[in-house]
């Protein structure tokens, strides 16, 4: 248990009142997140189911005394909170459907020069869609994650903001979710700090409260991207090449496309740098580089774009185009699921295959994946 005050307890915790009886998936990852998550709707009420996702078959040594996330050890864990906090639980089989719609894509995108995003790659296509799935099986309404965002509604329907813990807002990772699947998912964590969610972790006196949190890509959990490439069987990948600058001069030579991705400046081993590289090209295995003042970019072309909510006149919008990129304000110019992005002002590169994330403020618009970088 925890030593702080009931009072200052009772403040970390949403008002979920009306969530009493209602049943809901809880998508239990083994993490404090979704334990605490699972832990405030069981609290107020609300008819808990949690399901685990089991997507990939993860070696002993690559887990050991590291975090991850749905490893076998996860789901140990996982089983263990529900146990807890007195909820039946589920282990659902997604490993094909984890391999098809995210390993298989990860790999094609660096073998032809694209950078992935596997996690909304996986929320998009593995985690809400099975998940909905069960859902429905279990004739439940809602589903609830671990996921740093907050979710309000009002009349005109369902709105995606920030997490009001910036450095672990996870709303870019959601911004291809269309609005049916939203209306449908629940983010009971999304108000709290990180902290504050392991202090309630400590008061509902979870076996996860102190468990270490899973920094790479839930797959790699060494962090070690070209040995795992090289496993699965990655080869075009990994053909040498030629690094250039935008006018074809020849700087220097690489090891496979598959070493690089877009932005890069560290490792790269030439002269008269420093360098960027701006451009990876999966025919020819050229590496194309330039100096960081002429691989900024400005214009982006975005294609499989979901919206939220319909954009409104006269609103101000801001673009993340890479994770750790602040908001940047620019002009949008929609043509169906196409959209192209202008910023007001240049920003550092990103890639084809990445998240471009709209907002309105703290509000999450919508998104998409980006297709190209027109400049």
């Amino acid at each position: 248990m925890s030593n702080f005050s009931k009072e200052y307890i009772e403040s970390l915790k949403p008002d979920l009142s009306h969530l009493k009886g209602v049943r809901i998936i809880a998508a239990m990852s083994g993490g404090v997140d979704s334990s605490v998550m699972a832990a405030l709707l069981k609290e107020a009420g609300a008819d808990v189911i949690g399901v685990f996702l089991n997507v990939w078959e993860y070696r002993r040594e690559d887990v050991a005394g590291k975090g991850s996330c749905c490893s076998l050890d996860d789901a140990y864990d996982a089983r263990r909170v529900c146990d807890q906090i007195g909820i039946p639980f589920y282990n659902m089989d997604m490993r094909d459907n984890f391999r098809r719609n995210v390993i298989e894509p990860f790999i094609e995108d660096y073998e032809t020069g694209r950078t992935p995003n596997p996690c909304e790659r996986c929320n998009r296509f593995v985690k809400f869609g099975s998940l909905l799935d069960a859902a429905d099986q279990l004739e439940a309404e809602y589903v609830a994650t671990g996921h740093y965002v907050q979710r309000h509604d009002d009349a005109s329907g369902v709105h995606i903001y920030k997490g009001n813990d910036h450095k672990k807002d996870q709303s870019y990772f959601l911004a291809t979710t269309g609005r049916e699947q939203v209306a449908r998912i629940l983010f009971p964590v999304g108000h709290l700090q990180k902290d504050g969610t392991r202090i309630l972790a400590q008061h509902y006196d979870l076996m996860t409260a102190f468990k270490h949190e899973s920094q790479d890509i839930c797959f790699i959990p060494t962090g070690d991207r070209i040995s795992f490439l090289k496993r699965e069987g990655a080869t075009s990948g990994f053909r040498a090449g030629d690094i250039v600058d935008r006018e074809g001069n020849r700087l220097g030579g690489h090891e496979g496309i598959a070493h690089y991705t877009l932005g890069q400046r560290k490792g790269l081993s030439l002269s008269d740098g420093p360098w960027h590289v701006v451009a990876l090209d999966g025919v020819t295995a050229r590496v194309v580089v330039a100096h960081p003042e002429d691989a900024l970019i400005r214009k982006v072309e975005v294609s499989e774009v979901a919206w939220l909510r319909d954009k409104r006149e006269h609103e101000i919008i801001t673009a993340k185009v890479r994770y750790q990129m602040q908001a940047a304000a620019c002009q949008i110019q929609v043509s169906g699921k196409v959209v192209n992005i202008t910023f007001d002002a240049p920003q550092k590169p990103t890639a084809p295959g990445q998240v471009a994330a709209f907002y309105v403020d703290n509000e999450l618009l919508g998104g998409g994946i980006v297709s190209k970088v027109l400049d």
